[in-house]
C-alpha cells in the first residue's frame, strides 16, 4: 500500500478517508472510510496488497488486484480496514494469495463461521475496531512461518530491479520465483513489478510531476508506454485519475479506492 501513510486525512471524492501505519503489524496500514449519503461507483486500484475489511455486512477479504476493481458505494456506508503489505496477507489469512486474486470474499469463506461471527461482533462493539483486527493479525503473524523472501522480492521490484536480477538476489530460478510469488503476492513477479511501478508513477504524477518526467523516472520506455499501462491497469486515462482523487485504493477505489480499501468504497 509501499504501505507508508498516504495522509491521515486524505480526501476522496464522495467520501471521507483516513489512514495510519499499523502499530502492531509491520508494514500494514489501518484505514477508515465513510461514504457520502448518496450512491456512487468507486474504483479500487491494484497495489499488490490484501485487506481485511469491516462493514455493516460483516468482515470481507479483498484479494490482490491485477486491474482496477469497480465498487458500488452504498449511501452513507462506513468501512474500517487493515491493509497488509505485499506478501503479508497470506500469512495472516492462511491461504495462498493467488486463490484470492481479483476477488472479494467473506472472511467466513476462509475461516470457521463461528470464529468469524465472534470476531465481527468484537470489531463492531470495540471503540477502535481496527485495533481488534491489528491484534488478531499480529498474533497470527507470530505463529506463522517467517517469509523473508517475499519482502526482499517486493523491495527489489519496487526499486525497479528486473525479475532476473531479483531472482539472482534471492537465489531462485525465475520459474521458482514465479511459483513463490503466486503464493505470496497473488501473481507473478512481472505483474507485481507493473503494479508497483504504476503506484510509484501515480504518486509522482499526483504530486504534479509532468507525465513525461514521470515516465522517465519510473522506468517506462516513454510517455506513451506509461499512458498504456495506466489504461491497462486502471481502465481510465491518466487525466481521469488525476482529476478524480477518488481513485486511490483504501480498502483495493469513478472514485479511486483502497484494495478493498484505498478507497474501498
Amino acid at each position: 500500500m509501499n504501505r507508508s501513510s498516504r495522509g491521515a486525512a486524505s480526501g476522496h471524492a464522495g467520501s471521507v478517508y483516513g489512514e495510519r501505519l499499523s502499530r502492531l503489524v509491520d508494514g500494514a496500514v489501518v484505514w477508515h472510510r465513510e461514504a457520502l449519503p448518496r450512491a456512487r461507483r468507486a474504483r479500487v486500484l491494484p497495489d499488490g496488497c490484501m485487506d481485511v475489511i469491516w462493514t455493516a455486512g460483516g468482515l470481507l477479504v479483498a484479494g490482490p488486484d491485477t486491474r482496477a476493481h469497480p465498487v458500488d458505494d452504498a449511501p452513507g456506508a462506513a468501512y474500517v480496514g487493515l491493509r497488509f503489505a505485499p506478501g503479508t496477507g497470506p500469512r495472516v489469512l492462511g491461504v495462498p494469495a493467488h486463490e484470492l486474486r481479483d476477488a472479494r470474499v467473506p472472511l467466513d469463506a476462509l475461516w470457521p463461521e463461528g470464529r468469524v461471527r465472534e470476531l465481527t461482533e468484537r470489531v463492531a462493539e470495540a471503540p477502535d475496531g481496527a485495533r481488534v483486527l491489528e491484534e488478531l493479525s499480529a498474533v497470527r503473524l507470530r505463529d506463522a512461518p517467517v517469509d523473508p523472501l517475499s519482502r526482499a522480492v517486493a523491495a527489489g521490484l519496487r526499486a525497479g530491479a528486473s525479475v532476473a536480477t531479483v531472482a539472482r538476489t534471492v537465489a531462485l530460478s525465475e520459474r521458482q520465483l514465479h511459483r513463490r510469488s503466486l503464493i505470496a503476492f497473488g501473481y507473478g513477479p512481472k505483474t507485481l513489478a507493473r503494479v508497483l511501478r504504476l503506484e510509484r508513477a501515480l504518486r509522482m504524477a499526483r504530486a504534479g510531476v509532468p507525465a513525461a518526467s514521470v515516465a522517465a523516472a519510473a522506468g517506462y520506455a516513454d510517455q506513451a508506454h506509461f499512458s498504456r499501462e495506466v489504461r491497462e491497469l486502471t481502465g481510465v486515462r491518466l487525466s481521469a485519475l488525476l482529476s478524480d482523487r477518488s481513485s486511490d485504493k483504501g480498502a483495493k477505489r469513478e472514485t479511486e479506492l483502497p484494495s478493498g480499501s484505498r478507497t474501498m468504497a
